[in-house]
């Protein structure tokens, strides 16, 4: 797991070069604290961060790869993330004649991509984005994994194109203000929907899921080597219950064994949900000698228990952690660690921008940051949720039937969040930018994007809604987790997202996910020997929020400081009612977070004041 980051501009990449590509890669210090190294020609340039999980002492890279006729150098390559098939893939090379000088999974895609060229990614298992120049064609190729869980952002004008694993990269590499135009700013007031490609600065765009990028002299042009579309094309699977939990446990088995794969220590996240025990389970079990390590979080004053958030993490993580045998732990996190301002601003600098909802950004960020003093790797039942159905709105009515993104719906079902946030901004913005027009948009363009296949209506709704969690609602998860835990220096693995996982339960009928009457039920019956029936019958819980009114009293508190000063921007975006009303909070019952529009406010003051954006309003 790295930062990466590069440009080519065929015009030539001019006498500072090396100055710029050192500082471009340097802002993704956190990301790869283990290393740096960059290269560069006359009209190409690379740069890397490294955090060493394979072969620590081998896999530097930039790596180049010298041409067998020549000996020159052919191909260089940056890269982030993890193969987990590398050792299949490097017997597959060695047969093909090539040998190796490192035990890194780097070498063995930089070989594979010398052996098969763009094809190669068919043959990958894994969480990767990476940027390959091509010395003989002089072209760069970009390539980012099937579900997306690496990022990989870029700026392309006709002669250059410039790309980084975050936009602060990019940003630094021609050190001007950036500039967010219209629908940028519709992209900052949801922070609850990812737009595929899109990022909300007007010149950087995203590389998508399952995306092959190639720039040269010509032009850039852009291919899908995969796409959820094509995993839900078939007809509903109808096998039974039983069967498809055998399915699924021999390709979840075979996932945590390959993610277990690390010459650093790991651990695994524990909440002792259905998801994040499965996984700790099936690693204990893989683990030869010492028991593997669980981590939990908790905080000093109580989750608050109500309809959205019934019952407490800790309780049931211990439980899973003694049934399971794990060397477990919980981090806890007390208000005013979460309230301080510094841990505010490292979250929002690792995103580049203000999204985050509540205080789910600092305590992820700050558990990892506690995890990497035992372990840099930890695996994470994140997804489970998109992939099995496991959210309240795939089962409520008013969710389900709503005609438009069902997270974003007017019903509890996601803690009417949406609807919290988009008030939170100007009347006369929202109405100037259309922003309900914009969401219905890109709902019909999300569902034009889905092949019907038949089965019935209930069927075809429910693979809608698992395409819209998997394309627009995960995605956004993801970003977090990558930025929050690359922030900490933590690698987090997510084997749900195994695309053999996704391949084979999104087109699973409705009926085998809900089976015995509860959600997932295909992968609590896929499980169900290895987990404490405790957490076996557990209702689904999201990911807690702290409950602490002396946290939610001091984020009012920076909140009212920041508005009393006069360099404050907010109400450039915010309704000046709404921000009042934030600083003098009441903790609504059964609320998801109790006052996110603080939270929220503080946010984008931070990112205001720190990347001084050119907004367009």
């Amino acid at each position: 797991m790295c930062g990466i980051t590069g440009w080519v501009d065929y015009h030539g990449l001019g006498p500072t070069a090396d100055t710029v590509l050192t500082r471009m890669t340097d802002t993704m210090a956190p990301r790869g604290p283990n290393g740096a190294g960059i290269w560069r020609c006359d009209i190409a340039g690379l740069g890397h961060r490294r955090l060493a999980i394979i072969d620590p002492d081998g896999g530097a890279q930039p790596m180049t790869h010298n041409h067998p006729s020549t000996g020159n150098v052919d191909l260089v390559l940056t890269y982030s993330g993890e193969v987990y098939n590398y050792r299949e893939l490097r017997v597959a090379l060695v047969e093909r004649g090539h040998s190796f000088t490192t035990s890194s999974d780097t070498e063995v895609l930089l070989k594979a991509w010398a052996e098969w060229g763009p094809a190669a990614v068919s043959r990958i298992n894994g969480m990767y984005a990476f940027g390959v120049w091509d010395s003989r064609e002089r072209t760069l190729t970009l390539v980012r994994d099937r579900l997306g869980v690496k990022p990989l952002y870029f700026r392309h004008t006709e002669s250059s194109l410039v790309f980084g694993s975050e936009p602060k990269a990019i940003l630094t590499h021609d050190a001007r203000r950036p500039e967010v135009d219209e629908e940028g700013i519709v992209a900052l007031m949801l922070p609850l929907l990812k737009i595929p490609g899109r990022s909300p600065y007007s010149d950087i765009d995203e590389v998508r899921p399952g995306e092959i990028a190639t720039f040269s002299a010509r032009g850039l042009v852009r291919r899908r080597y995969w796409t959820l579309d094509e995993a839900l094309t078939c007809p509903p699977r109808t096998t039974s219950l039983a069967e498809a939990a055998h399915t699924v446990r021999t390709i979840l088995d075979d996932t945590v064994q390959r993610q277990l794969v690390a010459d650093v220590p790991l651990c695994t996240l524990l909440s002792g949900g259905l998801d994040s025990t499965a996984i700790t389970a099936l690693a204990n079990a893989r683990r030869h000698g010492a028991p593997i390590r669980s981590v939990s979080i908790d905080f000093s004053a109580p989750v608050h228990n109500s309809q959205v958030n019934p019952n407490v993490d800790s309780e049931y993580a211990s439980a899973a952690a003694q049934f399971i045998g794990s060397n477990h732990r919980s981090i806890i996190l007390d208000g005013a660690t979460l309230a301080n301002r510094d841990t505010r601003s490292a979250c929002v600098r690792s995103r580049d921008l203000p999204l985050g909802i509540g205080d789910l950004d600092m305590s992820l960020y700050l558990m990892c940051a506690t995890i990497k003093e035992h372990s840099t790797v930890a695996l994470s039942g994140e997804s489970a949720d998109e992939v099995f159905g496991g959210y309240l709105w795939f089962h409520r009515d008013d969710a389900v039937m709503a005609d438009t993104f069902p997270w974003m719906s007017d019903s509890p079902a996601h803690g009417r969040l949406h609807h919290r946030i988009a008030t939170s901004f100007r009347p006369e913005l929202r109405a100037k930018l259309q922003l309900d027009d914009y969401v219905a948009d890109q709902y019909r363009t999300a569902l034009a994007e889905l092949t019907p296949t038949g089965g019935g209506p209930q069927e075809q709704r429910m693979r809608e809604l698992t395409y819209l969690g998997l394309s627009r609602f995960l995605p956004t998860l993801l970003d977090r987790k990558d930025r929050l835990s690359m922030a900490a220096g933590i690698e987090l693995r997510v084997p749900f997202c195994d695309h053999r996982l996704v391949e084979y339960v999104a087109p699973l009928a409705w009926s085998l996910r809900t089976g015995d009457g509860q959600e997932k039920s295909v992968l609590r019956q896929a499980v169900s020997d290895i987990i404490p029936r405790a957490v076996a019958a557990r209702r689904k819980s999201p990911y807690p929020s702290v409950a602490d009114p002396d946290y939610s009293a001091e984020t009012s508190r920076q909140l009212a400081d920041r508005l009393a000063e006069p360099d404050c921007r907010l109400t450039e975006l915010f309704d000046p009612r709404a921000l009042q009303r934030a600083v003098q909070p009441a903790t609504a019952p059964g609320a998801l977070i109790s006052n996110v529009e603080a939270e929220l406010a503080l946010n984008f003051d931070d990112w205001l004041r720190t990347y001084d954006p050119v907004l367009a309003l």
